[in-house]
């Protein structure tokens, strides 16, 4: 390659992927000798690229971190995805992150050759995003200070807000951040309780590392998003739901508003339903989707539930 631009740009694609490269091998890659890429590493240095040399078999170049952020080199692929998560990144429930999301996407689409910002634009057309409604939003610096003190095995202190409004100081070895129905969870084993929480990253207070490392526990369950989804799971209310529809059991699970396994032949007409619900509002509506006669036997909530917006109903119809 004799192009010295081109190359220093192919140089710096290969050095930015976290990894030792022999110079002999960036040779071979490049197709030149090892003293051009000594004196294009030089160069890389110059223009504020820190580039780090290793001796020994083992040894070879990479980037390092430095005092400032030079400009990265990313294929085609890697463009997209960086514009595509951008893109996701702005409707996170990270507080200021939307507007640096857009500051950073904007720049990425300016350069962007039209070829990808076709591809870019196509497929966030395409895409129509789930509306979970407004998450509360989360400190991008106590989320930054979590992640840091999970990275580096650290202990965590920080003031606790529980749901009821009790505050609390708590002393925590965290394991790992979750993502989910757009709220961040912290997952760690709080050593005052002697047990795992899982602890709602907007209620988190002045989080600070200890500087204490920590020895790694078993966590409870090598899956921490699926952890933290049954402990969501387990602190909603249940209820249980007995009714007797007016719709053969096939019907009534064809239409699928209910598990199958909750669903029992009666006769050829009817079938009994008896499930649990997380809420009795949904189980009303689900209901009355199934488009045919039923008896709530219980809970006596669902049968006034029921009155109720069959006398919201009429009163409705009535002033119409």
């Amino acid at each position: 390659m004799t192009d010295t631009p081109g190359r220093l740009l192919a140089l710096l694609s290969l050095l930015q992927t976290p990894r030792d490269w022999p110079g002999s091998e960036l040779a071979e890659r490049l197709e030149v000798s090892t003293r051009t890429i000594r004196r294009d590493v030089d160069r890389l240095r110059e223009l504020g690229y820190p580039v780090e040399a290793t001796l020994g078999s083992a040894g070879g170049y990479r980037l390092v971190a430095g005092t400032a952020m030079p400009p990265l080199v990313l294929d085609d692929e890697e463009a997209v995805a960086v514009a595509i998560g951008l893109r996701t990144a702005t409707r996170q429930p990270v507080a200021g992150i939307e507007e640096a999301s857009v500051r950073a996407l904007t720049k990425l689409e300016q350069v962007l050759p039209s070829r990808l910002r076709h591809r870019v634009g196509a497929l966030n057309a395409a895409t129509v995003p789930m509306a979970y409604g407004g998450g509360p939003n989360v400190d991008p610096g106590d989320l930054s200070v979590l992640a840091l003190a999970i990275a580096h095995g650290e202990g965590l202190r920080f003031g606790y807000v529980a749901a009821d409004g009790r505050a609390s100081q708590r002393r925590v070895e965290p394991y790992r951040l979750v993502a989910a129905e757009r709220r961040w969870y912290l997952v760690a084993f709080d050593n005052d309780r002697d047990d795992w929480r899982v602890f709602r990253v907007d209620r988190v207070r002045e989080p600070r590392a200890t500087g204490a490392r920590v020895t790694p526990r078993e966590p409870p369950e090598p899956d921490a998003a699926a952890f933290v989804s049954g402990r969501m799971q387990a602190m909603r209310t249940t209820h249980r739901v007995v009714a007797t529809l007016r719709l053969p059991a096939a019907e009534a699970v064809e239409r699928g508003w209910f598990a199958a396994e909750d669903i029992e032949p009666v006769d050829a007409a009817h079938c009994r339903l008896d499930g649990h619900v997380d809420t009795l509002e949904w189980t009303a509506f689900a209901l009355l989707r199934l488009g045919c006669e039923f008896t709530v036997h219980e809970p006596a909530e669902l049968a006034a539930h029921l009155r109720e917006l069959g006398g919201r109903a009429v009163r409705a119809a009535a002033s119409g």
